[in-house]
């Protein structure tokens, strides 16, 4: 009774996988909690809409893990995807001769929300930004959906600002001048993100806006100190090219 996509993974049963997989008690790295989350998916999946059937699960990724590039999230999107299919409580829209597909948004939601789970074993209490966005985005024309399913705006201002809270426990100057910063700039950059063209606004203007935004941020990532060197060189060496480049995921590191 207790598993089902709307209610989070009891510790009681946890502990029970990690002992059934051999998985240390306090083991935190990836591939442990890949292990775990496929685990309790398989399980409450199979529980809820009837046994998956014997499967080979091969996954496959060039998203570094740990880099707060949404890897989790990804594995858990498609993992539910596979699942949900394999036991039948989704259809499979690919057609012969197409090369992608949609499914409808009920399908969608239900995917979603046992992401969202495999993202609740993984790392406790997420926001579910990831989850929804790697459900409902499949290009920059789909950041809409993602907003609707996943409360993407007021999501984001949520997951910046914990993502701040370490960096800015020991600097107390920062403390009260980076948060309202980062209020506006998150919602200068939902504005912009959210624009529709009309004659009145040129296109060009609108694009460098985005692009004084990626400038902006990058400097005030470094200011709070999770740039890096190598990130330093990429954005000169584009900008050389008029392009515009900042840090992606968690920081301290060679992403951008």
């Amino acid at each position: 009774a207790d598993l089902d996509e709307s209610k989070p993974p009891s510790a009681e049963l946890l502990e029970a996988l990690k002992e059934f997989a051999g998985i240390p008690a306090e083991a935190s790295g990836p591939d442990s909690l890949a292990i775990l989350a496929f685990l309790y998916m398989c399980l409450a999946i199979s529980a809820k809409y009837g046994d998956v059937p014997s499967v080979d699960i091969v996954v496959w990724s060039e998203l570094p893990t740990g880099a707060g590039l949404g890897s989790s999230a990804a594995y858990a999107v498609c993992l539910a995807a596979a699942l949900l299919h394999a036991c039948g409580a989704i259809s499979c829209p690919l057609k012969d001769g197409e090369i992608t597909a949609r499914w409808t948004e009920e399908e969608m939601t239900l995917i979603n929300s046992w992401a969202f789970q495999g993202e609740r074993v993984i790392h406790g209490n997420p926001s579910g930004v990831d989850n929804a966005v790697g459900t409902w985005v499949s290009g920059a024309g789909q950041i809409h959906a993602a907003c609707e399913h996943g409360s993407f705006s007021w999501c984001s201002l949520q997951l910046l600002s914990c993502a701040l809270g370490e960096v800015l426990k020991m600097k107390d100057l920062l403390s009260r001048t980076i948060p309202p910063y980062l209020g506006g700039l998150c919602a200068e950059t939902m504005h912009v993100f959210h624009f529709r063209w009309s004659p009145e606004i040129p296109i060009r203007k609108n694009q460098s806006v985005k692009e004084e935004l990626f400038d902006i941020n990058q400097h005030h990532l470094n200011v709070i100190g999770v740039g890096h060197p190598s990130l330093d060189r990429l954005c000169r060496v584009t900008a050389s090219h008029g392009l515009h480049s900042k840090l992606t995921g968690a920081g301290g590191g060679g992403c951008g």
